[in-house]
């Protein structure tokens, strides 16, 4: 038996050294300082630092991916609500202030056009001279007119007259125009202030991933936990396998996306995440890791992705929490320390144990392995001759006694037939 694990190891081995020869994909080691180098401990070698593997996703959950020459940047116009509900804040706020400036501003510089034109900066001492806006004697006064009318502030001092037509179309078209650019704005910014990002702060996920026996099946586990009160409505969790292959066309796909099974079939993957939970993927035959070992993990170019949505139940927004675990973060024969205990009335999980884990028996071996290791224990491994002839003696000996039975039988029978004859 620890012929055939130590053969299976060396094949996997062999399997991952050929896939990073036939990697395309080339980490570029990062330049060091002098000094840098030089500091480096000896024991690390150089395959060590280029086998560092890059994270798809990071641990706080964004997406460590880049989007470059994107030349049709037309298309975040078309959308420009998104477009500006996805900037930062400083930009944002920055738009808010210049929308609103610049459309007062021309407005007001169309308000001092219409008095300039109509003459009323020529006759403004003059009581019998009817002006289309009152008390209207500059371009400041023309700007302040228009903050008023667009934000229907309205003091009274300045006063459109009946007198302007033009100035009552204007009238119109600003009160229309202000009405919706308050629309875009204000909920532009409410949308902002909602969007549920900042309560994906309070969904913690452990800093490892382990890998231990639960119910005689080999499984990968992990914990995640709401840290408020206020519950997430209709929570459910989902796992991808980021982890590039070679097809056997010799088609290479990076950063290809398997689905890990997290209870989808038995509805283990929808949560009541009250209290913390430890999330559990059986390693079975449709698993991923199938045929992954102890031995053979460190040397796998994986990450684990966890993403965790649901709806918040203050606002009724949907929230998603992500993390992810790279293969020095998978712990194998460990499991997550109990954080519930029973109180005087309640139940009291203690954050302070969340991350921590205890070390348990597991066995090194593949799940794949396990298997085959159960199916031999439960069938004999060889039928020896004696037993084979002892067999086939009680065969022989059951036959005999059959035949002899049915001898009796019909000597019986002609017995019976000549007494009735000779009566």
């Amino acid at each position: 038996m620890a012929k055939l694990t130590e053969s299976m190891t060396n094949v996997l081995e062999g399997d991952s050294m050929d896939q990073d020869v036939e990697s395309p994909v080339a980490i570029h080691q990062p330049k060091l300082p002098k000094q840098a180098r030089d500091d480096l401990p000896r024991h690390v070698s150089r395959d060590r630092t280029k086998r560092k593997i890059q994270r798809y996703v990071r641990k706080d959950g964004k997406c460590n991916v880049h989007h470059g020459n994107v030349r049709e940047t037309y298309r975040y116009l078309t959308d420009i609500f998104t477009t500006l509900v996805d900037l930062k804040w400083r930009f944002n706020l920055l738009i808010f202030v210049m929308v609103y400036t610049v459309t007062w501003l021309f407005f007001g510089m169309i308000w001092w056009l219409i008095a300039y034109i109509r003459g009323d900066m020529d006759h403004i001492e003059d009581p019998s001279w009817t002006p289309c806006v009152t008390n209207l004697n500059g371009f400041v006064s023309a700007f302040l007119f228009s903050i008023e009318t667009e934000t229907t502030i309205g003091y009274g001092y300045r006063v459109i007259t009946d007198k302007c037509p033009e100035g009552i179309i204007l009238l119109l078209i600003q009160s229309v125009l202000g009405s919706i650019v308050n629309a875009f704005m204000v909920g532009c910014m409410f949308v902002k202030i909602s969007q549920p990002k900042k309560r994906a702060e309070t969904l913690v996920f452990s800093t490892h991933a382990v890998i231990s026996m639960r119910d005689g099946k080999l499984c990968l586990m992990f914990r995640v936990g709401d840290l408020r009160n206020s519950h997430i409505v209709e929570a459910s969790i989902r796992a991808k396998l980021i982890k590039s292959k070679q097809t056997s066309e010799g088609e290479f796909i990076p950063l290809n996306q398997t689905d890990i099974n997290v209870g989808y079939y038995t509805g283990d993957d929808r949560l009541f995440l009250v209290s913390p939970l430890i999330i559990s993927h059986e390693i079975n035959q449709q698993s991923p890791f199938w045929e992954i070992s102890k031995a053979q993990l460190p040397k796998e170019e994986l990450e684990i992705v966890v993403i965790l949505e649901g709806m918040v139940e203050a606002t009724g927004m949907t929230c998603q929490a992500r993390s992810s675990y790279i293969t020095s973060e998978i712990l194998w024969g460990y499991r997550f320390t109990p954080v519930l205990t029973l109180e005087d009335g309640f139940y009291e999980v203690d954050y302070n144990s969340f991350h921590e884990t205890y070390e348990t028996s597991t066995p090194s071996l593949s799940a794949k392995e396990l298997a085959e290791l159960a199916s031999r224990a439960e069938l004999p491994l060889s039928w020896s001759v004696s037993s084979k002839l002892n067999q086939h003696a009680e065969l022989e000996t059951e036959e005999e006694e059959k035949n002899l039975e049915e001898q009796t039988e019909r000597n019986g029978d002609v017995a019976n037939l000549e007494s009735e004859s000779k009566v």
